[in-house]
């Protein structure tokens, strides 16, 4: 029997967690291992940094730096002094950066002193950040800036008693995160959501998906992202899994390591088990301990759950569905499912959540036909951060979240979603959805990555373009690639353009970046 926690805030969770748990791994790093207990006390000596530097409850604290123990105890500081996290996705440039602490107003920033060859601190040279007052590096170093070991012997000014009272002052009503949506279509907005929707929605999604206590749990997914924070570390404090952070996804590191760790959770977007099945000395790897997959972010071929379960060795895997605006979750499969069921859908809504699929117009679809995704219930954001008029568009007057995603829902309840609704095209009068096409494709067994985008055409509107990523020993042409789909899709949904690639664009959470295909589309004219 699981021991649940009853806590509504994420600072009385982990205190909670420490009594729970106690000496049991919450984190391993490296050569760094926090019991439960240790996270906490780490947690508040970083809360009380914070009030020592002057951190007010509702005072924004930036957070620019990959998958680090550090970054989870910078986190549950923060919040144990009631100021709200502000995550940063590690891909952004200084200007995009200082655009978001800009936009948020934070008043510190924690960071790294360099990853991937770029040093984040210099990045923001020069830049007008009028509300900053402390860049804090989390590891590593950079030119006037504090050290976290610094920071952190700085809060001994500061009672623990003092931090404990703040601490359980956080109210579930209280705000405790923005993340910024990824900003394809405009600038990024801040989705604002409170304690108590957090830790109740995910107390759902890991009940659903069967997180146990003693599980060990490696992130690949990036902490600035739903599925890396609330999902992953969050979640585990909830359950007793151990945590262990990996910062960049590269196929035989992630093997090895799962191997040498006894990972037993790995949650991922499709492209991260794609990309595993693809490596060609994957038999080399005991990967035996994988137990659970969750997997998300992208529509799931069913041959990719099937190959999951026969070649990765996943006793179970998981589809679900969420928005940032709906902290990360709206659906989940369940375990009694079937596997067609979970191999064809992301599940019905969670508990105490609704969710619907309308027309243009706002009305509800006769079930088994596509439409717009509509969800309503406890893990809405409050908005978007001093954005109403964006607020208002995705949110109507009866708390209706319009997410721009087509699916069909069957009698059950169960949605398959079939694609956004910018992604979907129309060629010669008839609506193309990509990711049909694309679950087409990889059900031919040939691909390890494929992408279908709309391009302009002067007599059917729009056409298909293809972008296939061949498995290991295979050497499709463009010509046999339109081939195949003439023999197995529906004509007007047969691709015009072929390109064969070594790699698909990605951003950091493992979606491929469709923005980035168009425009290479656009530049390159058949």
């Amino acid at each position: 029997m699981e021991r649940q926690p009853m806590e509504k805030t994420i600072p009385r969770l982990v205190l909670g967690a420490a009594d729970r748990f106690g000496d049991a791994p919450a984190i391993e790093d490296g050569d760094t291992t926090l019991s439960f207990r240790a996270l906490s006390e780490a947690g508040l000596s970083a809360s009380r940094a914070f009030i020592g530097a002057g951190l007010e409850p509702g005072d924004r604290v930036g957070v620019w730096a990959p998958n680090l123990y550090e970054w989870i105890v910078a986190a549950i500081g923060i919040q144990m002094a009631g100021g709200v996290l502000v995550t940063m996705n590690t891909r952004m440039k200084g200007g995009e950066a200082a655009y978001i602490l800009r936009k948020s107003g934070a008043k510190f920033l924690c960071t790294m002193g360099e990853f991937l060859g770029s040093n984040y601190v210099e990045m923001l040279d020069g830049e007008d950040l009028p509300d900053l007052e402390r860049i804090i590096t989390l590891r590593g170093e950079a030119r006037n800036v504090t050290s976290f070991d610094e920071f952190i012997a700085s809060g001994e000014s500061v009672s623990e008693d003092i931090a404990r009272e703040r601490a359980l002052a956080v109210k579930p009503e209280d705000l405790s995160d923005f993340l910024f949506t990824s900003g394809t279509t405009g600038n990024p907005k801040g989705v604002m959501t409170c304690h108590g929707q957090n830790i109740r929605s995910f107390m759902a999604w890991s009940e659903v998906v069967g997180l146990r206590e003693g599980d060990r749990y490696l992130i690949v997914m990036p902490f600035f992202h739903s599925f890396g924070y609330k999902a992953g570390w969050l979640a585990s404090l909830m359950r007793g899994a151990t945590v262990l952070p990996h910062q960049v996804f590269d196929v035989p590191v992630i093997l090895e390591r799962i191997a040498a760790d006894r990972i037993s959770v790995f949650p991922g977007a499709p492209t991260i088990y794609q990309s595993m099945l693809a490596y060609p000395d994957l038999a080399s790897f005991d990967i035996s301990a994988l137990r659970l997959a969750v997997t998300g972010a992208a529509p799931t071929p069913v041959e990719l759950i099937r190959r999951m379960k026969s070649d990765l060795g996943f006793e179970t895997v998981i589809t679900g569905y969420g928005l940032t605006e709906s902290c990360g979750i709206a659906t989940m499969c369940r375990f009694d499912d079937d596997p067609e069921t979970i191999a064809t859908t992301s599940g019905r809504a969670i508990p105490d959540v609704e969710v619907v699929c309308v027309d243009p117009e706002g009305k509800e679809v006769p079930r088994g036909e596509p439409g717009e995704v509509w969800v309503r219930g406890y893990n809405i954001m409050q908005a978007y951060f001093d954005d109403q008029e964006e607020t208002d568009k995705a949110i109507d007057a009866d708390g209706w979240l319009h997410t721009g995603d087509i699916a069909v829902m069957d009698d059950r309840g169960y949605v398959k979603i079939t694609d956004r609704i910018k992604d979907m095209y129309i060629s010669g009068g008839f609506n193309c959805y990509p990711a049909e096409i694309e679950g087409a494709l990889y059900g031919s067994g040939n691909y390890a990555q494929v992408a279908v985008i709309g391009i302009p055409d002067e007599r059917m509107g729009e056409v298909g373009m293809v972008f296939v990523v061949p498995l290991e020993g295979e050497s499709p042409t463009p010509d046999s690639v339109i081939a195949w789909c003439r023999e197995n899709i529906s004509n007007y949904k047969v691709p015009r353009r072929v390109e064969v690639m070594e790699e698909l664009p990605t951003n950091a959470s493992g979606k491929v970046t469709k923005f980035v295909l168009r425009d290479y589309a656009a530049a390159s004219p058949a």
